[in-house]
C-alpha cells in the first residue's frame, strides 16, 4: 500500500534541517500555509514568520496553498512596508517615539492592498519579491530574484525586476482542466498512488486518475 509523508513534520527530508514544512511552524494567525508546503534555507528555515514575512503589523493575511515551494530568500513585503508619500517627506516619524508619537495619526489610512495570496502547487526561485496585496495563480514560477508587483494568473511564469510575465505553462483550454482536476485537494492516499502521473503524465492520464464520486 502506498504511504504518504507525514504533513505535520518540521523537518521532512531526514537529515536536511534546511528544509521545514511551514504549515506545522508558523504560529501567527495572520498567515496561513496548506500542507505540504516547504522552505528551504541553509541558515535558519525554522526563523521563516521573522525573516520573510516583513513589515506584517496586520490586519491583512498572507495565505499560502498547498504543494508549494519556496527557494531560500524568498520574503513576502506586507502592508506595514507603506509610508506617506503625499507630504515633502516619507519618514515615519511618529513610530519613533517621544512627542512624535502624537501625531500617529498621519500613519492611519495608509494604503492597504489586502491580502497577500498565493495558490496551490506555485514554485519560487532563491531570492522572489512578494510585494502587498499580490495574488498568484494555481501552478505559477516565480523566477530566482523576481520582484512580484502585479497578480501572476494561474500556471504564469513570471521573472525579472519589476516582474513580468514570461509565458504560461498550458493554453487556456488546458489551464481549465487543470484547475477543473485541482489535484491538490485530493485525498492524500489517493493523491499518493499517482505521484508518478503528477509529475510526468499528461493532461489527460491526470483526468483519468482523478478520484470518482
Amino acid at each position: 500500500m502506498p504511504v504518504p509523508p507525514d504533513p505535520t513534520t518540521r523537518h521532512p527530508m531526514p537529515g536536511q534541517p534546511r528544509v521545514v514544512l511551514l504549515k506545522p511552524l508558523v504560529t501567527s494567525p495572520l498567515i496561513e500555509v496548506g500542507e505540504f508546503t516547504y522552505y528551504d534555507d541553509p541558515e535558519d528555515a525554522t526563523a521563516f514568520e521573522t525573516r520573510n514575512v516583513l513589515y506584517h503589523y496586520g490586519p491583512e493575511k498572507l495565505v499560502i496553498g498547498k504543494f508549494c515551494a519556496l527557494g531560500t530568500g524568498v520574503r513576502f513585503l506586507m502592508n506595514g512596508a507603506n509610508h506617506r508619500m503625499d507630504g515633502p517627506s516619507t519618514f515615519p516619524f511618529p513610530t519613533m517615539g517621544g512627542t512624535w508619537a502624537d501625531h500617529f495619526d498621519l500613519l492611519t489610512g495608509l494604503p492597504n492592498r489586502g491580502d497577500t495570496v498565493v495558490g496551490h502547487d506555485v514554485w519560487f526561485g532563491h531570492g522572489a519579491t512578494v510585494l502587498p496585496g499580490v495574488r498568484i495563480g494555481h501552478g505559477a514560477i516565480i523566477g530566482a530574484g523576481a520582484v512580484v508587483t502585479s497578480d501572476v494568473p494561474d500556471y504564469g511564469i513570471v521573472g525579472g525586476n519589476p516582474a513580468r510575465l514570461i509565458r504560461t505553462r498550458y493554453g487556456d483550454a488546458d489551464i481549465a482542466r487543470l484547475l477543473a482536476v485541482a489535484w491538490w485537494d485530493w485525498p492524500t492516499a489517493h493523491l499518493t498512488a499517482h505521484v508518478r502521473t503528477l509529475m510526468s503524465g499528461s493532461i489527460e492520464e491526470l483526468e483519468a486518475a482523478a478520484p470518482r464520486g
